[in-house]
Parts: structure tokens; sequence; C-alpha cells
């Protein structure tokens, strides 16, 4: 499943372009496994956000794909933004449900 989001600022990338608008699936196990057995989360925990989201999002305006180097560039807002984006859509802030 996909969900369309539109960022407070959007992303500006090297030519000036404002990229506002994407589309980002539902995360697999995958998508929070691998970035763990990354050199750069193993030394900053808090870089897991970045990997775990340039997988996720499938579409940044009209940029062909979106890079760690993408999601480094966000302004704070719109990486805050998509990190409860993140957490709404895969339902990671509702309560555990109950175990029969």
């Amino acid at each position: 499943m996909e969900f369309a989001f539109e960022l407070p600022k959007g992303y500006l990338d090297s030519d000036g372009n404002l990229h506002r608008k994407g589309i980002m699936r539902l995360a697999k196990a995958i998508d929070e496994i691998v970035p763990m057995r990354d050199p750069r989360v193993q030394s900053n925990p808090a870089y897991a956000t970045v990997i775990i989201l340039s997988r996720v999002i499938t579409q940044l305006g009209a940029l062909g794909a979106v890079s760690p180097l993408v999601i480094e560039g966000l302004f704070a807002c719109d990486l805050d933004y998509l990190q409860k984006f993140y957490r709404h859509i895969n339902e990671l802030d509702s309560p555990e449900p109950a175990i029969a």
C-alpha cells in the first residue's frame, strides 16, 4: 500500500527545484532490519531514520530516486513530518493488540 503526502516546506534540489509531493509505501520488517547493518547507523543510531525513510519513500516530486542524501537535505520540519507520517501509516502509535 502507498500513501501520498505533501511536505510542509519541501526538498530543494541542487538546481533550485522544490519538491513537496511524494509517495510513501508501508514498511516491511526488512526496511527496519537492513539499516542496523549500516556502519553509519552503528556509529550513530539516529541515522537509521534517514535510511528507513529513503527506503520507503518511493517518489518525491520529480526526483528520480530518494537516497539518504536527499533525506539528509530535508528541512528539519519536513523530516519531523515524515517521521510522524511513517509512524501513522504503519500504525506504530496505536496501542498493542491484545493477545488471546
